[in-house]
């Protein structure tokens, strides 16, 4: 229980599954780092869950530079998921995330189904770990990442070869809106075992310098994120929980441009039990305790006790 600002007592806790966090805001990966990167600008054990930027079986030094750009309403980032490898991870961060009090997802990211099954093993078991996300979704990478996740068919075989490996490992699938149907790579991660769904991940986009008559990026094309994106994740959110996720009895981790408590509500009444706020953290991590704390409030303006009682109530569709 937490009290809001008109000192009622309302119950923010979500349940994931078998994982339960005191609140539904989470850290989006890749935009946190590895633990603690954000502990001077916020404190970490009043939100609901962190999540890790992308872990790679080798280190990745990521695309070329220029890696960001700043869009109306968002911004694209073409990182190229830039990360210390597996082996650095579990000797370096591992005994980070063991200090942190709220529970911790490691993003999962390869270039081959080999390299997911692999990086997932060595992380099952961990107990400082709750789960993985398994990153289906990244459009910054040539080979592996999105390649999964526009495809219905590789998106269970990946989430079935990881399943099989990892048979008591928590799994999140991160889907990409990169597809004509959203519901197809949901339902087919579903069906081969994931735990919970996160979407949405970047839009694929392109800026050019028209000077030089050159793409912006170093990578050429980027993922677009940010507010720019709210509306278009909310619909994907709501059409995911509808068709596949409320009868599987599977969470979402609803995200896309969420800035403030009115734009995670729209995700939790969406459907999502929970959401994760990535590129406003960039901007503001403080966000991360006032979105929470605004779910609060408008819980006791509208005199309900549990944010569960939000969950997918949208009415008139």
């Amino acid at each position: 229980m937490v009290e809001a600002s008109g000192k009622k007592q309302v119950d923010l806790t979500v349940e994931l599954g078998r994982v339960r966090l005191a609140n539904p805001v989470m850290t989006a990966s890749g935009t946190c780092g590895y633990a603690f990167e954000l502990k001077d600008f916020v404190d970490l054990s009043r939100i609901g869950g962190f999540v890790t930027k992308s872990i790679t079986l080798e280190g990745r030094e990521g695309n070329l530079p220029q890696r960001t750009f700043e869009t109306a309403s968002g911004m694209l980032n073409s990182i190229g998921l830039a990360n210390v490898g597996l082996e650095r991870f579990l000797a370096e961060k591992v005994p980070l995330l063991e200090k942190m009090t709220v529970p911790v997802f490691v993003n999962v990211a390869g270039r081959s189904l080999e390299d997911y099954v692999a990086v997932s093993e060595k992380l099952s078991g961990i107990e400082a770990i709750s789960g993985l996300e398994i990153n289906v979704s990244c459009p910054n990478v040539k080979v592996g990442g999105i390649t999964f996740g526009v495809d219905p068919a590789a998106t269970a075989e990946l989430v079935g070869a990881i399943r099989k490996r990892c048979p008591e490992t928590y799994l999140i699938v991160k889907l990409t809106p990169n597809v004509t149907d959203i519901t197809v790579t949901a339902r087919a991660a579903v069906e081969a075992g994931a735990d919970a769904l996160s979407l949405v991940n970047t839009f694929t986009g392109m800026a050019i310098d028209v000077e030089k008559r050159q793409p912006v990026l170093g990578g050429r094309t980027g993922g677009l994120s940010g507010p720019a994106i709210r509306p278009i994740a909310v619909h994907m959110v709501s059409r995911v929980y509808r068709e596949v996720a409320q009868t599987a009895g599977v969470p979402i981790i609803g995200m896309g441009g969420i800035c403030c408590a009115h734009d995670a509500l729209e995700f939790i009444i969406a459907g999502a039990s929970a959401v994760a706020v990535g590129t406003n953290v960039l901007v503001d991590p403080g966000c991360l305790v006032r979105i929470m704390e605004g779910i609060g409030d408008y819980l006791v303006a509208h005199d309900m006790k549990t944010v569960k009682e939000l969950v997918g109530c949208l009415e008139g569709v």
